[in-house]
């Protein structure tokens, strides 16, 4: 198998676990944000080991590590809110829903760097509002996901968008490991806060703790660092394009392994399929018009 090849295989493995994390959330029994709060000191511990294996360097100074932290809280956001979403509804909502992730970093991403919104973009966000006004004029009955996996989708533009500032400064892995401490830290503050922690929370399942253990180490902290690893071969636009598949990943594995409960109506498939044609086709004309 020539390297290649062997890259795009482990780059679609990894996309394929990102659209898994959807299921687990619908397997584990516990709460959003007690689920996150597991999620994120699995993956900050993993995380940290990787470092301190490949002795990788972690000072990175104060003042960026208090703002990686700032943007670890909108992960944790983000992670409770597509949870929710996932137990609020269904997987094949949320994941159709979030496909508008790149509507929402097309619009935030001119606003934070202060350049101007080029037309293609403004053109794929239109064709992505009627994506979503589909899905909403058929799955009514699942308003309240929609709502949250929108939020959610937000806020994964919103940090993607600001990781983007320190992408080219440090490793990704280090930027992961203290967005994941800073997760960690706010969530427990939180659980603390509505006195979840210490004493009420909620013991996991022998069957959560091997959900979780596989949503942390192999989700998370694994599928990061794959993901990582395969752009040292692989262009940004192919990663680009093959994580816009992670939707229909999810969907379909959802189907398979829930059933009946994940069928929707014709109507949302339409509005889905527009959303991701429209994903699909933003880089592609990104890359036309640079020609």
């Amino acid at each position: 198998m020539n390297v290649l090849l062997k890259n795009h295989l482990k780059l679609h493995f990894v996309v394929i676990l990102y659209g898994f994390t959807a299921i687990l959330g619908k397997l584990i029994t516990l709460p959003a944000p007690q689920m996150v709060w597991y999620r994120m000191i699995i993956a900050f511990l993993v995380l940290g080991g990787y470092l301190w294996y490949k002795k990788m360097p972690i000072a990175i100074g104060t003042v960026n590590i208090l703002k990686l932290m700032g943007i670890g809280l909108v992960v944790a956001f983000h992670w409770i809110t597509f949870f929710h979403a996932v137990k609020i509804s269904n997987v094949s909502v949320t994941l159709g829903c979030m496909a508008s992730t790149t509507l929402f970093a097309s619009f935030l991403e001119p606003i934070i760097f202060r350049k101007r919104i080029k037309w293609i973009e403004v053109l794929i966000g239109l064709v992505i509002i009627l994506g979503l006004y589909l899905i909403f004029q058929f799955e009514l009955t699942y308003w309240k996901g929609i709502i949250t996996a929108l939020i959610s989708a937000f806020l994964a533009g919103l940090f993607t968008v600001l990781n983007k500032i320190y992408i080219d400064k440090y490793h990704p892995v280090t930027i992961s490991f203290y967005e994941m401490l800073s997760g960690f830290i706010s969530i427990g503050i939180f659980l603390i806060i509505i006195e979840v922690l210490p004493n009420n929370l909620l013991i996991p399942t022998n069957s959560d703790i091997i959900y979780i253990l596989i949503l942390g180490i192999v989700c998370t902290a694994y599928a990061f660092v794959v993901a990582v690893d395969v752009m040292k071969v692989l262009s940004a636009y192919t990663v680009v394009l093959a994580i816009n598949m992670e939707p229909v990943y999810g969907i379909l594995l959802a189907f398979f392994i829930f059933g009946q409960s994940e069928f929707m109506s014709a109507g949302f498939y339409l509005g889905t399929l527009v959303i991701l044609a429209a994903v699909f086709l933003h880089p592609i004309l990104l890359r036309f018009q640079k020609k």
